[in-house]
């Protein structure tokens, strides 16, 4: 009995330090830059998400709108920058004349008047479609965008050199290495890598591009799992896994509680161990995670998180103080 009550007495300690090593209770959090804010393709058209596969347009199913952006275009970029956004993301198709393209899908029929891979395009040819051509609130009896995007697809070339004041996450949409080296080679020669926050995307060109760019920050989905899965094991102790260091953590809101010293102590240490937290809204039931993008989840935000927001309405939360006519339409 006396060795089964010091066995309890041991647990119970170890507990405590446990506790005392993880609680952000009694941890106040530095004055650091607080929140920061992610803008997922600038200021752009939002559309409800139920019912989403791979292969949905989510042009056609885009909310009656309150401006008329289109995503990722230059405009769009410096309208999120202008509603306080810190990063834009954006999203890169290599075309065969070794020149990006900043687009988001695989294929051109859902947004614009063109049809074929985006990658596989001349750029010659991306640049005479419209890019707002696809875009309906009301299942096709009107499409408000159609002629406003003709040649607003940009290079990513002209984003940097619009020199807009803040920087960019880029996605790599394809598993080609030749893209993480194209991308290198662009910051090799001009001097915008201070424009360049961060990659992410496909593993591979991803982390080509942080071997050919010394201290290029970026993640992949492979190692943001790797992290999560061995820190949720090990970093009661403190320790921060190699898979967590010098990146960017990516942590869903609803993950964020069950991650040892949530959210303050985790932050510190993962800033100490070179890497900036970017907070997702929940994991839907597909396992896919989107933006902050509700008054209901900006509640949720941890009062003085002091890490990235990853959000799909800047223009409605990106002063910090919601726009109450916006808050509630889509």
């Amino acid at each position: 009995m006396a060795v089964l009550k010091r066995m309890m007495q041991l647990g119970l300690v170890l507990a405590a330090l446990g506790w005392l090593n993880n609680t952000s209770l009694l941890f106040a959090p530095e004055q650091g830059p607080g929140i920061r804010l992610l803008a997922h393709r600038g200021v752009h058209q939002t559309y409800p998400r139920e019912g989403l596969t791979a292969e949905t347009c989510t042009a056609t199913r885009i909310y009656m709108g309150n401006h008329e952006f289109i995503e990722n275009t230059i405009p769009s970029m410096q309208a999120a920058f202008a509603a306080g956004a810190d990063v834009v993301e954006l999203d890169v198709h290599l075309t065969p004349g070794g020149e990006f393209a900043v687009f988001h899908d695989w294929r051109l029929e859902c947004r614009t008047d063109g049809s074929g891979v985006t990658r596989a395009q001349p750029l010659t040819y991306l640049k005479t479609l419209d890019i707002g051509f696809g875009y309906t609130a009301d299942g096709g009896e009107t499409y408000p965008l159609r002629g406003s995007g003709v040649g607003l697809m940009p290079t990513l070339t002209e984003v940097f050199e619009a020199r807009l004041g803040g920087q960019y996450l880029i996605n790599f949409k394809s598993s080609n290495a030749e893209e993480g080296a194209a991308l290198a080679k662009m910051l090799s020669r001009r001097d915008w890598r201070n424009q360049v926050w961060g990659v992410y995307g496909g593993t591979i060109p991803t982390r080509a591009a942080q071997d050919a760019v010394s201290n290029l920050p970026g993640f992949d989905k492979p190692r943001v799992t790797e992290c999560i899965k061995l820190y949720v094991l090990l970093g009661w102790s403190g320790y921060v896994p190699e898979a967590c260091a010098d990146g960017m953590v990516v942590v869903p809101m609803d993950v964020g509680p069950y991650l040892w010293g949530w959210p303050h102590r985790f932050t510190r240490r993962m800033r100490l161990a070179g890497s900036e937290v970017i907070l997702l809204g929940p994991l839907d039931k597909t396992g896919y995670s989107a933006g902050v993008d509700t008054q209901e989840l900006w509640d949720q935000v941890p009062e003085g998180f002091d890490g990235y927001v990853w959000t799909n309405r800047v223009e409605v939360f990106g002063d910090g103080v919601p726009k109450a006519e916006l808050v509630g339409r889509r």
